[in-house]
């Protein structure tokens, strides 16, 4: 049978020859003697077997040779511009891809504040911007910017897609930085993409800063508030002041500020509500402890909002009572030569109902031989009746009953707690206002993402560093959106 018979030319016009076959533009290679008995129509090309019937057969596309021109005019926007030339240069641990930018003449240049196009006025020397690597190698886009003689705002740089300001880096190439950055430590980020430190931290700033310009306030009714220790010692300066969204389905870091006072607080506010017009009058809930600058501004400048008290901090209180009864308690067995069992401390401060086993056995020793401890253990875990009440009414009424129960035990530690909490008597039952729906759990939790977060790099010295990092991390700031997502 005769062989198959196929039209196709090559790049210069005609079929081309290697080795005695012609390779026709997307076709397999065929004998040079093979006859040509078909024709081209429409992208379909008719086909001839000798002795056999007709055909008609899709010719392959032709092979698309991918280069560095063609990739970067799909990841990075270039409107107004062309790609003069790619080159590989510098030696041989030190290459990097030089990609060289000139003004498309078809265009005008535009002016980098109103975007509006205007007449050039000169021409700045050279500059290199930082792109995204490509297998590990550095790019850098070369341009000799021009000015622009604009209406409006003057003599201004021209507007370049790729540019932010006078950064030495590219958008892209800052916003591939800050995404890594969330997942690895600053330096381990400037490591591995070749990048400084430096780099790193501009990349976040910019990023950060973007997305604190364009967030929503809107639509937040709940919010958590919280104090956070960072750095040495227990100064006043070594305390950060956090305010959180805690609506359901959006939990976010809203400000953070230096110090846990109240002017710090009100200035979180004031941001606030400057970033968006009726922000406080649109508050419902506020989460909090019981640290009085914060009861008192919250009261002042949220005064329409329920002030949720927190059960995690009310549980911290009554456990530290109850040590404080052991303690006091074990110290007058010892100094009156009595034995007591030991090595209850921390079975004391759990759940009742999460000591189980032979940890059950020694609590029990521990509470028949400490009086007045079993009767502080018993108190504190009574209180844990007091959240699982629905209604206000019958939650006010236990309250009332074990604030007397503790004040007439006899127990300093106890008595102490339960005049606080009939001080905050209207504060506790804000919690049943609010139907149960918002507690200090997701406040905590957040807070517990601010240490894992601190703790990925060690901890930062400068506050404005972990300003950044921890809006970075924690705000759900939104990001700028670019042609192509690198990662």
């Amino acid at each position: 049978m005769a062989a198959t018979a196929v039209r196709g030319r090559s790049k210069l016009g005609g079929p081309r020859e290697a080795n005695g076959l012609i390779f026709a533009s997307g076709s397999e290679p065929r004998s040079a003697g093979e006859e040509e008995c078909g024709k081209e129509i429409g992208g379909w090309q008719q086909v001839a077997l000798v002795g056999c019937v007709q055909s008609k057969q899709r010719q392959p596309p032709a092979t698309i040779q991918l280069t560095v021109k063609s990739l970067l005019r799909r990841v990075q926007e270039l409107a107004g511009f062309v790609i003069k030339k790619t080159r590989l240069v510098g030696a041989k641990r030190k290459r990097r891809i030089e990609v060289h930018l000139v003004a498309d003449p078809r265009r005008k240049a535009r002016c980098s504040h109103c975007e509006q196009a205007c007449p050039c006025y000169d021409t700045q020397p050279e500059r290199r911007w930082h792109f995204v690597p490509l297998w590990n190698l550095p790019v850098e886009l070369v341009y000799a910017p021009r000015r622009v003689e604009c209406p409006q705002d003057g003599v201004v740089i021209e507007h370049l897609p790729w540019s932010a300001g006078k950064s030495p880096y590219t958008k892209a190439f800052m916003l591939f930085l800050a995404r890594w950055a969330r997942r690895l430590s600053w330096k381990e980020t400037a490591i591995i993409f070749g990048a400084s430190w430096d780099a790193v931290h501009r990349s976040v700033e910019w990023v950060v800063a973007w997305g604190l310009a364009h967030r929503s306030l809107a639509g937040v009714s709940a919010l958590g508030i919280d104090e956070l220790h960072w750095g040495r010692g227990k100064k006043s300066a070594n305390f950060l002041t956090l305010i959180y969204q805690i609506d359901l389905g959006t939990r976010r870091l809203l400000w953070i500020g230096r110090t846990r006072k109240e002017a710090t607080l009100k200035q979180g506010f004031t941001f606030l509500e400057n970033a968006r017009t009726g922000f406080l009058q649109g508050i419902k809930v506020i989460c909090s402890d019981m640290w009085k600058p914060y009861l008192k501004v919250i009261a002042t400048k949220t005064s329409g909002a329920l002030n949720v008290l927190d059960p995690f901090h009310i549980t911290q209180h009554l456990n530290m009572a109850v040590d404080a009864v052991r303690r006091g308690e074990q110290g007058r067995l010892s100094r009156a030569g009595k034995v007591s069992v030991k090595r209850g401390r921390f079975l004391l401060l759990r759940r009742g109902t999460r000591v189980l086993g032979h940890a059950r056995a020694t609590l029990q020793a521990v509470l028949r031989s400490l009086r007045q401890t079993s009767r502080a253990w018993e108190l504190k875990e009574s209180f844990r009746h007091f959240w699982t009440y629905r209604s206000e009414t019958w939650a006010g009424a236990f309250l009332r009953e074990w604030t007397t129960r503790a004040l007439r035990s006899r127990l300093k530690p106890m008595r102490k707690v339960a005049l606080m909490m009939r001080s905050h008597h209207d504060l506790l039952l804000n919690y049943f206002r609010a139907k149960r729906l918002y507690n200090s759990a997701v406040v905590e939790g957040l807070n517990n993402k601010v240490r894992v977060t601190l703790s990925r790099s060690y901890g930062h010295r400068s506050f404005d560093v972990l300003q950044l990092v921890l809006y970075h991390n924690l705000g759900a700031l939104p990001e700028p959106e670019f042609t192509h997502r690198f990662c």
